[in-house]
């Protein structure tokens, strides 16, 4: 299995940015599908972006615009850049990754927290 470690979670304002990152081990990351989802306290875990091995990228309506899902294969890391974060953005995120793009068998990463408050 791919093992994940994010960082870059933190303390905005409303309106600010942040860049979350994940590094993956393994050869195998550059042929998975990786995606962030989030948590907040009280709420269903919800994807907020995906992007296939080939790099295409899909969105929750919820982010769409604002964020930006990437990829670096020399890196094996994945990257999340988070623009005009809203107090409804705060949540734990997660890294996540697997050959069959499933959350049950996916790899997880610890999480970062994000935080958006005045």
């Amino acid at each position: 299995q791919v093992q994940l470690v994010e960082s870059g979670g933190g303390l905005v304002q409303p309106g600010g940015s942040l860049r979350l990152s994940c590094v993956a081990s393994g050869s195998q990351f550059r042929y998975y599908p990786m995606a962030w989802y989030r948590e907040a306290p009280g709420k269903q875990r919800e994807r907020v972006a995906l992007i296939t091995s080939t790099a295409m990228t899909h969105y929750a309506d919820s982010v769409k615009g604002r964020f930006t899902i990437s990829r670096d294969y020399a890196k094996n890391s994945v990257y999340l850049q988070m623009n005009n974060l809203e107090p409804e953005d705060t949540a734990v995120y997660y890294c996540s990754g697997g050959p069959y793009n499933n959350p049950d068998s996916n790899s997880w990463g610890q999480g970062t927290q994000v935080t958006v408050s005045p």
